[in-house]
Protein backbone atom coordinates (compact mmCIF):
# COMPACT_ATOMS: atom_id res chain seq x y z
CA UNK A 1 0.00 0.00 0.00
CA UNK A 2 2.93 1.99 0.74
CA UNK A 3 4.22 2.43 -3.06
CA UNK A 4 0.91 2.40 -4.30
CA UNK A 5 0.42 5.75 -2.26
CA UNK A 6 3.64 7.05 -3.92
CA UNK A 7 2.76 6.12 -7.33
CA UNK A 8 -0.27 7.97 -6.87
CA UNK A 9 1.05 10.81 -5.83
CA UNK A 10 3.56 11.45 -8.80
CA UNK A 11 0.94 11.23 -11.26
CA UNK A 12 -1.02 13.67 -9.30
CA UNK A 13 0.61 16.77 -11.13
CA UNK A 14 -0.20 14.94 -14.88
CA UNK A 15 -3.61 14.33 -13.86
CA UNK A 16 -4.59 17.76 -12.42
CA UNK A 17 -4.84 19.21 -15.11
CA UNK A 18 -8.60 19.40 -17.00
CA UNK A 19 -8.14 19.98 -20.31
CA UNK A 20 -9.50 17.42 -23.26
CA UNK A 21 -6.63 14.76 -24.12
CA UNK A 22 -8.33 13.73 -27.26
CA UNK A 23 -6.64 17.27 -29.24
CA UNK A 24 -3.55 15.78 -29.06
CA UNK A 25 -4.79 12.31 -30.46
CA UNK A 26 -3.77 12.37 -33.71
CA UNK A 27 -1.45 10.52 -36.39
CA UNK A 28 0.34 11.56 -39.55
CA UNK A 29 -2.50 10.96 -41.86
CA UNK A 30 -4.89 13.90 -39.83
CA UNK A 31 -3.33 16.47 -42.88
CA UNK A 32 -3.63 15.61 -46.49
CA UNK A 33 -0.61 17.93 -48.71
CA UNK A 34 -2.29 18.77 -51.88
CA UNK A 35 0.53 21.09 -52.41
CA UNK A 36 4.25 21.62 -50.93
CA UNK A 37 6.65 24.27 -52.64
CA UNK A 38 10.11 24.64 -52.00
CA UNK A 39 11.26 28.12 -53.27
CA UNK A 40 14.66 27.28 -52.13
CA UNK A 41 16.98 25.62 -49.00
CA UNK A 42 16.77 27.35 -45.98
CA UNK A 43 20.52 29.90 -45.70
CA UNK A 44 22.92 28.68 -43.22
CA UNK A 45 22.94 30.27 -39.89
CA UNK A 46 26.38 29.56 -39.30
CA UNK A 47 27.68 31.19 -42.06
CA UNK A 48 28.99 34.60 -41.73
CA UNK A 49 28.29 37.28 -44.52
CA UNK A 50 31.54 37.08 -45.33
CA UNK A 51 31.66 33.45 -45.93
CA UNK A 52 33.49 31.97 -43.45
CA UNK A 53 31.54 29.80 -40.30
CA UNK A 54 31.19 29.63 -37.10
CA UNK A 55 33.43 27.82 -35.03
CA UNK A 56 33.05 28.49 -31.11
CA UNK A 57 30.33 30.16 -29.24
CA UNK A 58 32.24 33.25 -29.30
CA UNK A 59 31.48 33.32 -33.13
CA UNK A 60 27.99 33.00 -32.47
CA UNK A 61 27.63 35.93 -30.27
CA UNK A 62 29.11 37.76 -33.46
CA UNK A 63 27.20 36.20 -35.83
CA UNK A 64 24.24 36.80 -34.05
CA UNK A 65 24.24 40.20 -34.69
CA UNK A 66 24.17 39.71 -38.30
CA UNK A 67 21.19 37.55 -37.71
CA UNK A 68 19.46 40.73 -36.20
CA UNK A 69 19.96 42.67 -38.83
CA UNK A 70 17.89 40.49 -41.41
CA UNK A 71 15.18 38.50 -38.98
CA UNK A 72 14.80 41.84 -37.03
CA UNK A 73 15.34 44.91 -38.45
CA UNK A 74 14.62 43.69 -42.38
CA UNK A 75 11.45 41.87 -41.19
CA UNK A 76 10.01 44.22 -38.71
CA UNK A 77 12.05 47.37 -39.10
CA UNK A 78 14.16 49.25 -36.16
CA UNK A 79 13.01 49.09 -32.67
CA UNK A 80 12.72 52.32 -30.46
CA UNK A 81 15.29 52.22 -27.76
CA UNK A 82 14.23 52.09 -23.77
CA UNK A 83 12.00 55.37 -22.97
CA UNK A 84 13.15 58.11 -20.56
CA UNK A 85 9.92 58.50 -19.15
CA UNK A 86 8.44 55.34 -17.43
CA UNK A 87 5.56 56.38 -15.10
CA UNK A 88 2.74 53.94 -13.93
CA UNK A 89 -0.61 54.15 -11.51
CA UNK A 90 -3.06 51.82 -10.53
CA UNK A 91 -6.53 53.07 -11.62
CA UNK A 92 -8.40 50.36 -10.49
CA UNK A 93 -8.77 47.39 -8.05
CA UNK A 94 -10.91 44.41 -7.41
CA UNK A 95 -10.93 40.99 -5.29
CA UNK A 96 -14.02 40.07 -7.13
CA UNK A 97 -14.08 38.50 -10.65
CA UNK A 98 -17.25 36.54 -12.49
CA UNK A 99 -15.16 33.89 -13.62
CA UNK A 100 -12.52 33.28 -11.62
CA UNK A 101 -12.53 33.15 -7.88
CA UNK A 102 -9.70 34.61 -5.47
CA UNK A 103 -8.27 36.44 -8.07
CA UNK A 104 -7.21 39.88 -7.61
CA UNK A 105 -7.69 42.13 -11.01
CA UNK A 106 -5.73 45.47 -10.74
CA UNK A 107 -5.55 48.25 -13.92
CA UNK A 108 -2.63 50.07 -14.15
CA UNK A 109 -2.16 53.52 -16.63
CA UNK A 110 1.31 53.47 -18.19
CA UNK A 111 2.82 56.28 -19.31
CA UNK A 112 6.35 56.32 -21.31
CA UNK A 113 8.10 57.73 -24.06
CA UNK A 114 10.85 60.82 -24.38
CA UNK A 115 11.17 63.46 -21.96
CA UNK A 116 9.30 65.72 -25.00
CA UNK A 117 6.67 63.78 -25.79
CA UNK A 118 4.82 60.45 -24.13
CA UNK A 119 2.05 57.90 -24.60
CA UNK A 120 -0.29 56.22 -22.01
CA UNK A 121 -1.73 52.65 -22.84
CA UNK A 122 -3.54 49.95 -19.81
CA UNK A 123 -2.21 47.01 -18.35
CA UNK A 124 -4.71 44.71 -16.58
CA UNK A 125 -3.11 42.23 -14.08
CA UNK A 126 -5.37 38.84 -12.49
CA UNK A 127 -3.16 38.02 -9.87
CA UNK A 128 -4.18 34.70 -7.43
CA UNK A 129 -4.83 36.07 -4.35
CA UNK A 130 -3.54 32.49 -2.40
CA UNK A 131 -0.45 33.12 -3.93
CA UNK A 132 3.09 34.74 -2.44
CA UNK A 133 5.16 36.36 -5.52
CA UNK A 134 3.41 34.22 -8.15
CA UNK A 135 5.38 33.62 -11.51
CA UNK A 136 3.55 35.85 -14.22
CA UNK A 137 2.46 35.26 -18.16
CA UNK A 138 2.25 38.53 -20.23
CA UNK A 139 0.93 38.64 -23.76
CA UNK A 140 -0.50 41.79 -25.91
CA UNK A 141 -4.11 40.38 -26.51
CA UNK A 142 -6.01 42.69 -24.52
CA UNK A 143 -7.92 43.54 -27.66
CA UNK A 144 -8.82 40.59 -28.45
CA UNK A 145 -12.16 39.88 -25.98
CA UNK A 146 -13.35 36.23 -27.47
CA UNK A 147 -10.50 34.06 -25.49
CA UNK A 148 -12.98 31.58 -23.77
CA UNK A 149 -12.45 32.08 -19.70
CA UNK A 150 -11.50 28.32 -19.42
CA UNK A 151 -8.06 29.60 -21.40
CA UNK A 152 -7.20 30.95 -17.75
CA UNK A 153 -7.91 27.98 -15.38
CA UNK A 154 -4.45 26.68 -16.14
CA UNK A 155 -2.78 29.44 -14.87
CA UNK A 156 -4.55 30.53 -11.82
CA UNK A 157 -4.70 26.82 -10.87
CA UNK A 158 -1.44 26.82 -10.31
CA UNK A 159 -0.98 29.82 -8.98
CA UNK A 160 0.02 31.51 -12.09
CA UNK A 161 -0.50 35.84 -12.62
CA UNK A 162 -1.87 36.72 -15.97
CA UNK A 163 -0.72 40.21 -17.42
CA UNK A 164 -2.60 41.54 -20.66
CA UNK A 165 -2.42 45.10 -22.36
CA UNK A 166 -3.84 46.14 -25.16
CA UNK A 167 -1.11 46.18 -28.09
CA UNK A 168 -3.45 48.77 -30.40
CA UNK A 169 -3.31 51.41 -28.21
CA UNK A 170 0.68 52.18 -29.38
CA UNK A 171 0.05 51.59 -32.80
CA UNK A 172 -3.36 51.21 -35.11
CA UNK A 173 -3.89 47.49 -36.37
CA UNK A 174 -5.64 49.00 -39.25
CA UNK A 175 -4.14 49.77 -42.82
CA UNK A 176 -3.20 50.35 -45.21
CA UNK A 177 -1.75 53.43 -44.09
CA UNK A 178 1.86 52.47 -42.41
CA UNK A 179 3.10 53.84 -39.12
CA UNK A 180 0.11 54.97 -37.64
CA UNK A 181 -0.52 55.19 -33.87
CA UNK A 182 1.28 57.04 -30.93
CA UNK A 183 4.59 55.17 -30.75
CA UNK A 184 5.25 56.80 -34.20
CA UNK A 185 5.15 60.23 -33.46
CA UNK A 186 7.49 59.97 -30.56
CA UNK A 187 10.22 57.96 -32.46
CA UNK A 188 9.72 59.22 -36.06
CA UNK A 189 13.52 58.20 -36.85
CA UNK A 190 13.13 54.90 -36.08
CA UNK A 191 11.54 52.33 -39.03
CA UNK A 192 9.50 49.65 -37.60
CA UNK A 193 6.28 48.70 -38.23
CA UNK A 194 3.39 47.88 -35.85
CA UNK A 195 4.76 44.35 -34.45
CA UNK A 196 7.70 46.05 -33.99
CA UNK A 197 5.24 48.95 -32.08
CA UNK A 198 3.44 45.98 -30.14
CA UNK A 199 6.63 44.28 -29.16
CA UNK A 200 7.86 47.35 -27.74
CA UNK A 201 4.99 47.40 -25.51
CA UNK A 202 5.60 43.56 -24.00
CA UNK A 203 9.17 45.45 -22.73
CA UNK A 204 7.40 48.54 -21.62
CA UNK A 205 5.01 46.31 -19.36
CA UNK A 206 7.97 44.24 -18.16
CA UNK A 207 9.85 47.12 -16.76
CA UNK A 208 6.74 47.88 -14.88
CA UNK A 209 6.39 44.22 -13.40
CA UNK A 210 10.08 44.89 -12.25
CA UNK A 211 9.01 47.76 -10.12
CA UNK A 212 5.83 46.37 -8.78
CA UNK A 213 8.11 43.82 -6.88
CA UNK A 214 4.96 41.62 -6.98
CA UNK A 215 6.14 38.69 -9.10
CA UNK A 216 9.03 35.64 -8.76
CA UNK A 217 10.44 37.24 -12.51
CA UNK A 218 12.79 34.12 -12.39
CA UNK A 219 10.00 32.30 -14.63
CA UNK A 220 8.75 34.89 -17.27
CA UNK A 221 6.30 33.98 -20.38
CA UNK A 222 5.60 36.41 -23.29
CA UNK A 223 2.80 34.32 -25.04
CA UNK A 224 0.12 35.57 -27.96
CA UNK A 225 -1.96 34.42 -30.62
CA UNK A 226 -2.34 35.31 -34.21
CA UNK A 227 -0.68 38.59 -34.77
CA UNK A 228 0.01 38.73 -30.98
CA UNK A 229 1.87 35.56 -31.76
CA UNK A 230 4.22 37.55 -33.98
CA UNK A 231 4.39 40.31 -31.40
CA UNK A 232 5.12 37.75 -28.77
CA UNK A 233 7.77 36.64 -30.63
CA UNK A 234 9.38 39.70 -31.74
CA UNK A 235 9.31 40.99 -28.06
CA UNK A 236 10.77 37.67 -26.58
CA UNK A 237 14.10 37.85 -29.06
CA UNK A 238 14.24 41.56 -27.76
CA UNK A 239 13.74 41.11 -24.18
CA UNK A 240 16.17 38.47 -22.74
CA UNK A 241 14.07 38.69 -19.21
CA UNK A 242 11.59 36.41 -21.27
CA UNK A 243 12.55 33.13 -20.21
CA UNK A 244 9.88 31.36 -22.13
CA UNK A 245 8.60 32.16 -25.36
CA UNK A 246 5.34 30.84 -26.50
CA UNK A 247 4.06 32.40 -29.78
CA UNK A 248 0.66 30.39 -30.88
CA UNK A 249 -0.31 30.13 -34.61
CA UNK A 250 1.94 32.84 -36.18
CA UNK A 251 1.87 32.77 -39.29
CA UNK A 252 3.39 34.35 -42.00
CA UNK A 253 5.67 36.70 -41.13
CA UNK A 254 7.05 34.50 -37.55
CA UNK A 255 7.52 31.16 -37.09
CA UNK A 256 6.07 29.85 -39.99
CA UNK A 257 8.73 29.24 -43.53
CA UNK A 258 8.75 32.01 -46.54
CA UNK A 259 10.20 29.19 -48.94
CA UNK A 260 7.30 27.13 -48.65
CA UNK A 261 4.33 27.10 -50.53
CA UNK A 262 1.47 24.72 -48.64
CA UNK A 263 -1.47 23.83 -49.87
CA UNK A 264 -3.70 21.16 -47.84
CA UNK A 265 -7.17 19.12 -46.40
CA UNK A 266 -7.09 18.73 -42.58
CA UNK A 267 -10.39 17.76 -40.82
CA UNK A 268 -14.24 17.80 -41.86
CA UNK A 269 -12.46 18.19 -45.20
CA UNK A 270 -11.63 21.85 -44.19
CA UNK A 271 -9.66 22.81 -47.04
CA UNK A 272 -6.79 25.90 -47.03
CA UNK A 273 -3.61 27.47 -48.41
CA UNK A 274 -0.81 28.12 -46.19
CA UNK A 275 -0.23 32.03 -45.76
CA UNK A 276 2.40 33.58 -47.85
CA UNK A 277 4.46 36.99 -47.89
CA UNK A 278 2.37 38.26 -50.70
CA UNK A 279 -0.39 37.08 -48.44
CA UNK A 280 0.43 39.20 -45.93
CA UNK A 281 2.30 41.82 -47.67
CA UNK A 282 -1.03 42.84 -49.73
CA UNK A 283 -3.20 42.67 -46.74
CA UNK A 284 -1.06 44.29 -43.52
CA UNK A 285 2.06 44.88 -45.00
CA UNK A 286 2.31 47.67 -42.43
CA UNK A 287 2.53 45.17 -39.83
CA UNK A 288 6.23 44.21 -40.88
CA UNK A 289 9.43 46.15 -42.60
CA UNK A 290 9.11 48.03 -45.52
CA UNK A 291 12.40 46.53 -46.89
CA UNK A 292 10.23 42.96 -46.96
CA UNK A 293 7.82 44.50 -49.77
CA UNK A 294 10.75 43.83 -52.70
CA UNK A 295 11.03 39.61 -51.71
CA UNK A 296 7.00 39.24 -52.89
CA UNK A 297 7.46 36.37 -54.76
CA UNK A 298 11.15 36.68 -54.71
CA UNK A 299 11.13 34.71 -50.85
CA UNK A 300 13.89 32.10 -52.14
CA UNK A 301 16.45 35.37 -52.09
CA UNK A 302 15.88 36.18 -48.45
CA UNK A 303 18.98 35.88 -46.66
CA UNK A 304 17.30 34.95 -43.87
CA UNK A 305 14.13 32.73 -43.24
CA UNK A 306 12.17 31.54 -39.86
CA UNK A 307 14.79 29.55 -38.15
CA UNK A 308 16.92 32.71 -37.74
CA UNK A 309 14.05 34.45 -35.63
CA UNK A 310 13.47 31.31 -33.40
CA UNK A 311 17.13 31.00 -33.02
CA UNK A 312 17.38 34.35 -31.56
CA UNK A 313 15.78 33.29 -29.01
CA UNK A 314 18.49 31.07 -28.03
CA UNK A 315 19.46 29.55 -24.96
CA UNK A 316 16.04 30.77 -23.42
CA UNK A 317 12.64 28.28 -23.72
CA UNK A 318 11.06 28.40 -27.26
CA UNK A 319 7.30 26.91 -27.00
CA UNK A 320 6.11 27.08 -31.00
CA UNK A 321 2.41 26.21 -30.47
CA UNK A 322 0.37 24.41 -34.06
CA UNK A 323 -3.33 23.85 -34.24
CA UNK A 324 -3.02 21.04 -36.92
CA UNK A 325 -6.33 22.44 -38.60
CA UNK A 326 -5.12 25.72 -39.13
CA UNK A 327 -3.62 25.47 -42.44
CA UNK A 328 -3.21 29.05 -43.57
CA UNK A 329 -0.15 28.78 -40.54
CA UNK A 330 1.71 27.14 -42.81
CA UNK A 331 1.92 23.97 -40.18
CA UNK A 332 4.59 22.17 -42.19
CA UNK A 333 6.86 25.69 -42.46
CA UNK A 334 6.78 25.80 -39.36
CA UNK A 335 7.85 22.51 -38.50
CA UNK A 336 10.46 23.04 -41.03
CA UNK A 337 12.39 26.10 -39.34
CA UNK A 338 11.79 25.12 -35.70
CA UNK A 339 13.67 21.79 -36.81
CA UNK A 340 16.41 23.69 -38.47
CA UNK A 341 16.78 26.33 -35.62
CA UNK A 342 17.45 23.07 -33.17
CA UNK A 343 20.58 23.07 -34.63
CA UNK A 344 21.60 26.76 -33.01
CA UNK A 345 20.17 25.30 -30.13
CA UNK A 346 21.76 21.97 -30.48
CA UNK A 347 24.99 23.54 -30.70
CA UNK A 348 24.80 26.21 -27.50
CA UNK A 349 23.96 23.01 -25.37
CA UNK A 350 20.10 23.26 -25.26
CA UNK A 351 18.34 21.39 -27.98
CA UNK A 352 15.46 20.70 -25.21
CA UNK A 353 14.46 24.26 -24.87
CA UNK A 354 13.47 24.22 -28.21
CA UNK A 355 9.76 23.10 -28.08
CA UNK A 356 7.04 22.62 -30.07
CA UNK A 357 3.52 20.53 -30.16
CA UNK A 358 0.71 20.49 -32.91
CA UNK A 359 -3.05 19.93 -31.28
CA UNK A 360 -6.34 19.45 -33.09
CA UNK A 361 -8.27 22.53 -33.61
CA UNK A 362 -8.30 25.51 -35.77
CA UNK A 363 -7.48 29.19 -35.25
CA UNK A 364 -7.19 30.17 -31.62
CA UNK A 365 -5.71 30.70 -28.37
CA UNK A 366 -7.75 27.38 -26.17
CA UNK A 367 -6.90 25.89 -22.58
CA UNK A 368 -5.18 23.22 -24.24
CA UNK A 369 -2.38 25.75 -25.31
CA UNK A 370 -2.38 27.43 -22.15
CA UNK A 371 -2.08 23.55 -20.09
CA UNK A 372 1.17 23.19 -22.12
CA UNK A 373 2.80 26.21 -21.04
CA UNK A 374 1.76 26.28 -17.36
CA UNK A 375 3.11 22.81 -17.84
CA UNK A 376 6.10 23.66 -18.78
CA UNK A 377 6.74 27.04 -16.09
CA UNK A 378 6.19 24.41 -13.64
CA UNK A 379 8.60 22.22 -15.11
CA UNK A 380 10.87 24.89 -14.58
CA UNK A 381 9.66 26.00 -11.63
CA UNK A 382 9.29 22.95 -9.95
CA UNK A 383 10.10 19.93 -11.95
CA UNK A 384 6.65 19.03 -12.91
CA UNK A 385 7.15 16.18 -15.20
CA UNK A 386 6.56 17.33 -19.12
CA UNK A 387 3.41 16.56 -20.90
CA UNK A 388 4.14 14.02 -23.73
CA UNK A 389 2.39 16.24 -26.19
CA UNK A 390 5.66 17.24 -28.35
CA UNK A 391 7.39 16.78 -31.58
CA UNK A 392 4.12 15.33 -32.69
CA UNK A 393 3.33 16.06 -36.32
CA UNK A 394 0.02 16.02 -38.10
CA UNK A 395 1.66 15.08 -41.39
CA UNK A 396 4.21 12.47 -43.23
CA UNK A 397 7.31 14.46 -42.57
CA UNK A 398 9.10 15.80 -45.77
CA UNK A 399 12.87 15.44 -46.44
CA UNK A 400 14.15 18.54 -44.29
CA UNK A 401 14.71 21.69 -46.48
CA UNK A 402 18.98 22.56 -45.45
CA UNK A 403 21.77 20.53 -46.26
CA UNK A 404 23.90 22.54 -43.01
CA UNK A 405 24.72 21.05 -39.61
CA UNK A 406 26.00 22.50 -36.51
CA UNK A 407 29.60 23.11 -36.46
Amino acid sequence: MKYIIIMLFLVIPMCSYGFDKSFFDFDENLITVTKYEVLGKLPDPFLFDSGERVKSKEDWDKRREEIYKYAVELQYGTIPPPPEVLEYDLIYLSNSNEFHKNIQTRFYRITCGTKEKQLTFFMKLMIPLNTTRPNIVLDGDLCFQTINHSYYDPYFEKGIAYATFNRCELANDIGPERRKGPLYEIYQDYSFGAVGAWAWGFMRCTDVLEKLDMFDMSVLAYTGHSRGAKTAMLAGVLDERATIVNPNQSNCGSCSCYRINFEGIGEDDFKEPGETLKDLWNAVGFWVGEGMGKYVENEENLPFDCHYLKALVAPRVLLVGEAANDLWTNPIGSWQTSEAAKEVYDFLGYRDNLKWYFRRGYHSHTQEDSTILVNLIMNLKEGEELLPYYYKTPFKQPEKIWDWKKP
